[in-house]
């Protein structure tokens, strides 16, 4: 006999509207929704909460003009990729190995083996830090290496990767610089009008 859900997970249900099997398990996960309740108001995330800021993606996954492949694959990393950030390093020095985007791929890895769409979620953060390795570190050259070994590493995702990137940054008062040098620094991508 299954468990009813409780109060917060039927909450969360109705917010983020799984769409899917596939969305119904990951929310039902304990390990998942134990993510969902955490953050602050912050840089970036005034809107504090996790759960919040998978609405925010989620609406502008909707106002995308993808394929329904395209979006189911949006929205899974949508879910998840920053869902576990409660469990991320925060020490110094930092533990790449314990950073939220690999615990959201190694939990993603339990439903999943598309390789695109683990790669986008391990590395959903990268062109971020791309941007902030050559404007605030002053380190083109790195800058561009970096970025260079991640479109390398998502091979034919980078367009998928472009789309959860520019509806992962077009949430909260986020910085949208990084966004628009990527969208100068790989021509190759068609480029989102919302």
């Amino acid at each position: 006999m299954r468990n009813k859900p409780d109060e917060k997970t039927t909450y969360f249900f109705e917010l983020l509207q799984p769409e899917s099997t596939l969305e119904q398990q990951i929310l039902a996960d304990p390990e998942f929704v134990q993510g969902l309740d955490w953050g602050t108001p912050r840089y970036g995330h005034p809107e504090g909460q996790i759960y919040k800021h998978i609405r925010e993606v989620l609406d502008n996954i909707d106002a995308l003009s993808v394929a329904r492949e395209e979006r189911e694959k949006l929205r899974l990393i949508a879910f998840v990729h920053d869902t576990f950030k409660y469990k991320e390093h925060k020490g110094h020095p930092r533990d790449w190995s314990r950073h939220h985007a690999i615990y959201a791929r190694k939990f993603l890895e339990k439903y999943t083996n598309d390789r695109g769409l683990l790669t986008i979620t391990e590395w959903h953060d990268e062109a971020y830090y791309c941007w902030c390795t050559q404007f605030l570190y002053h380190k083109p050259a790195q800058a561009g290496q970096r970025l260079q070994k991640l479109i390398d590493r998502l091979d034919d995702a980078l367009q998928l990767y472009y789309y959860f990137f520019v509806s992962d940054t077009r949430t909260g008062d986020k910085n949208l610089a990084p966004l628009r040098w990527f969208e100068r620094a790989v021509p190759s991508i068609e480029t989102a009008n919302f």
